[in-house]
């Protein structure tokens, strides 16, 4: 059987970053979890004294705090300088900006519209910067936005790791029902890269195996593509998850991964899938 890896995959330039800025802070707090990957978390603790704060009861005041790349809510970033803690800002620019520009078109007096999940770190970071938080909408399609007081002028945006075709529904019927929108394409590159190479080697695939984090928004879409054109497509965090039944009668076996997941657990997991053929 053939191991092939997709053309892109892996880490993106915000987790890396990350990464290196949690690495140069030894014995700093994350601000919740730094990345959607388990290993990756646990190298940190184990290899650099990372620790993580989960709420702001669980900083100290001499805590140097590191914010993770899916940033965190405003007021809680507020709290956070109240108490003159050091910040370190490790919020993924592609995070940043959708989070500037919800801020920038509330205060100009547009509803805001975010596509994305309501319970996921980034978009709860994001919604917080509306100036009026009744005047912000969350929806995961364009059926949600039914019924919903959105004014005559709305600036939407979207969730980084979201499908474009899906935030392109949503924005079409908003341009159907209001009189002007503002249209902000927050989508990350390597999200496209990533899905677009994981899409080319699905179709020749007999098995593909998507490794990440179950928690990782992009990792859980780059499965849901894999499984639309090779039925039998995995999620997987590490190696210890594989299943030799998976691979009997297989010819090609592809290879992705989310884009928290670092090269070293993707390299176990080719180690493994190799001993077990």
């Amino acid at each position: 059987m053939k191991i092939e890896l997709a053309s892109s995959y892996g880490f993106c330039f915000g987790v890396k970053r990350a990464i290196k800025i949690a690495e140069e802070h030894k014995g700093s707090v994350t601000y919740g979890p730094l990345i959607h990957n388990k290993d990756e978390i646990n190298r940190l603790q184990e290899g650099f004294g990372i620790g993580i704060a989960r709420n702001i009861d669980d900083v100290n005041i001499d805590d140097s705090v590191v914010i993770r790349t899916h940033g965190i809510p405003k007021d809680e970033l507020t709290q956070l300088k109240a108490q003159e803690n050091e910040i370190i800002d490790a919020t993924c620019p592609y995070v940043t900006t959708p989070q500037n520009i919800v801020a920038k078109m509330s205060d100009e007096g547009y509803s805001i519209v975010i596509f994305g999940d309501k319970d996921h770190p980034e978009i709860k970071g994001v919604v917080s910067y509306a100036k009026d938080l009744r005047n912000a909408f969350i929806v995961e399609d364009e059926k949600e936005l039914e019924g919903l007081p959105i004014l005559s002028k709305v600036a939407v945006v979207a969730q980084t790791t979201r499908k474009p075709e899906d935030f392109l529904r949503v924005v079409n019927a908003l341009i159907l029902a209001h009189k002007e929108v503002r249209v902000f394409n927050t989508i990350c590159n390597a999200t496209f890269e990533n899905q677009d190479a994981a899409a080319e080697l699905a179709k020749d695939a007999d098995v593909m195996i998507v490794i990440g984090g179950r928690h990782s928004s992009n990792t859980k879409q780059l499965h849901s593509i894999c499984k639309s054109y090779c039925e039998e497509s995995y999620l997987i965090e590490n190696e210890k998850e594989l299943e030799s039944s998976w691979f009997e009668g297989k010819k090609l076996c592809g290879i992705s991964a989310g884009a928290s997941t670092p090269d070293w657990v993707v390299q176990n997991v080719i180690d493994k899938i190799q001993s077990i053929k």
